[in-house]
């Protein structure tokens, strides 16, 4: 599998109007008197091919819950999840998963990194590591290819991190607050890197993020989360992003401001009991 076809769309893709569908979603855990914790009261949501959705709430509300649902971590306790047309179950592989930290393995190299999943997946040494090159030298870190993760800076271990994920070819990036560790100058580069590499390849990309400037700036559309028990309270149709062609372009938009204000009020945030 070269570069020029992980960019195709696939054909299964193509036949589905929906990426993700989450159809009453409820779940609840047991605290150690057996007392029934509800964390996700009901959410029905949609997710549309290529779309680039944030996911942002109150601390606390289930918006992990709900992450680990979509990627099939964890069952709910009721309601159904389709990913591609397809229950969760049987969609093993669609879906790729980006994490607040990088979680690269500092005693292999950056392209030993890359090609992990491959390696699990079976793949010779050589078909490996030509896919990995490839994905490196597109994004400009072929030259770090056999250096150790201690060498690189936050944002572009995190970058590594997203060619990682790419290189196993989900139809579908989840990103659990990717730039939550990184300074702001290096959150606003990565945000726009990330933007045109899920661009470029046709991802359905979601995001949780606790910063709903990032949200405005990169998404199409925003699903604001009540307290938990968690429900789907709004959704907001921004894409900014796509409209003026940058995450950065969109933060400077008179738009932007109307949308954060608005946001905000909606995530119904009790002051000292989430801050």
């Amino acid at each position: 599998m070269m570069l020029n076809s992980a960019q195709a769309v696939s054909d299964v893709t193509k036949e589905v109007g929906n990426a993700i569908e989450l159809q009453g979603i409820k779940k609840h855990f047991y605290d150690k008197d057996e007392n029934i914790i509800q964390v996700i009261k009901d959410i029905t949501l949609e997710i549309k091919n290529k779309e680039f959705i944030s996911i942002v709430g109150p601390s606390g509300c289930g918006k992990s819950t709900m992450f680990n649902i979509i990627a099939g971590l964890m069952q709910p306790t009721e309601g159904k999840v389709k990913v591609l047309g397809e229950d969760i179950v049987s969609s093993t592989g669609h879906v790729g998963y980006m994490m607040q930290k990088d979680l690269l393995f500092p005693w292999r190299t950056i392209i030993e990194n890359v090609s992990l999943g491959l390696e699990v997946k079976g793949m010779t040494k050589k078909e490996r590591e030509d896919i990995a090159l490839d994905y490196l030298a597109k994004y400009g870190l072929a030259d770090f290819a056999h250096a150790y993760p201690s060498t690189l800076s936050g944002g572009m271990r995190q970058r590594v991190a997203l060619i990682r994920t790419l290189a196993m070819d989900p139809e579908i990036i989840l990103l659990d607050e990717p730039f939550s560790a990184l300074d702001y100058q290096t959150r606003l580069v990565l945000e726009e890197e990330i933007l045109g590499i899920l661009r470029d390849f046709g991802k359905t990309a979601v995001l949780i993020t606790h910063d709903i400037g990032e949200a405005i700036a990169m998404s199409d559309r925003i699903a604001v989360m009540t307290q938990r028990p968690t429900c789907v309270k709004k959704i907001y149709d921004v894409g900014l992003a796509v409209e003026l062609g940058s995450g950065m372009k969109a933060r400077a938009d008179h738009r932007y401001n109307d949308f954060f204000e608005n946001i905000w009020a909606d995530l119904d945030i009790q002051i000292g009991r989430d801050s």
